[in-house]
């Protein structure tokens, strides 16, 4: 796999020919229960760009994973300790800005990777797709792909839940408080339905220790399942999108 901040500059331009896929990781930095780390949403969007670039590869493609953002609109996890919130204008400038960058060197085809759901930071990037034409955003949120996912995710109850928590064990499960996430009740409230009855932070909508659904029954081999569905969705667009995969790759030592 390919990192974009692990290149130098002559290794980056080679790269121009092939028309590469750059995968850029979206998360934040927000409370996901008192069983995962701040850092949830990054790792879930790092963890899927890698897989997505395997699979782009072996299918042709040339891909490059850019550095993750992990700034994001975390309004309804304020209250927590060591969540960190930007402004929506400041959210959606910044994607703007990034993704026009890598189109104005010539890394055109640019695809957002992004787990972190709350609505103004979905509307954020959607707007910042709209100021960058062609750049490519699969929204797991979307009908065609939310129904695809697991029963947690489908009813609305999966921050920090058995859904969130299953992705983090299968990418970096020394970072689970696996000795209190087992002790963690069911919380089956359905957030998105919280959310559009104007509940404004997790602790309006329930949620005192800033997780919903049921972390505890949270498995490696959940995990594992829904980055495969997650890295389908990811493969789908982006052939839809640039069905040729473009010019080979150079060779390492032509960088």
């Amino acid at each position: 796999m390919r990192r974009l901040a692990e290149l130098t500059w002559t290794q980056a331009e080679a790269l121009k020919a092939a028309q590469p896929i750059v995968l850029l990781p979206i998360g934040s930095t927000e409370a996901h229960g008192p069983h995962l780390p701040l850092a949830t949403d990054a790792i879930l969007s790092e963890e899927l760009a890698a897989r997505a670039a395997a699979a782009l590869d072996a299918a042709g493609y040339t891909t490059i994973v850019a550095p993750t953002l992990s700034y994001a609109i975390t309004h309804y996890a304020s209250e927590f300790a060591g969540t960190i919130s930007i402004a929506p204008e400041t959210a959606t400038a910044l994607v703007a800005d990034i993704c026009a960058s890598l189109v104005a060197q010539g890394f055109a085809r640019v695809c957002l990777i992004n787990s972190h759901l709350e609505p103004a930071h979905v509307a954020s990037l959607k707007q910042a797709c709209a100021r960058v034409p062609g750049v490519l955003f699969p929204d797991q949120l979307e009908k065609k792909w939310a129904r695809t996912l697991t029963d947690e995710f489908k009813r609305g109850a999966c921050h920090a839940g058995s859904y969130e928590t299953s992705l983090v064990l299968a990418a970096r499960p020394e970072l689970v408080h696996d000795d209190v996430r087992r002790t963690l009740m069911v919380k089956p409230i359905d957030l998105a339905r919280a959310m559009r009855e104007g509940k404004r932070t997790f602790g309006e909508a329930g949620a005192p220790e800033a997780y919903f659904g049921d972390p505890a029954t949270a498995t490696v081999e959940e995990g594992n399942d829904i980055y495969t569905r997650l890295t389908k969705m990811i493969v789908e667009e982006v052939t839809a999108a640039w069905p040729t995969a473009g010019a080979a790759a150079p060779s390492a030592s032509t960088t």
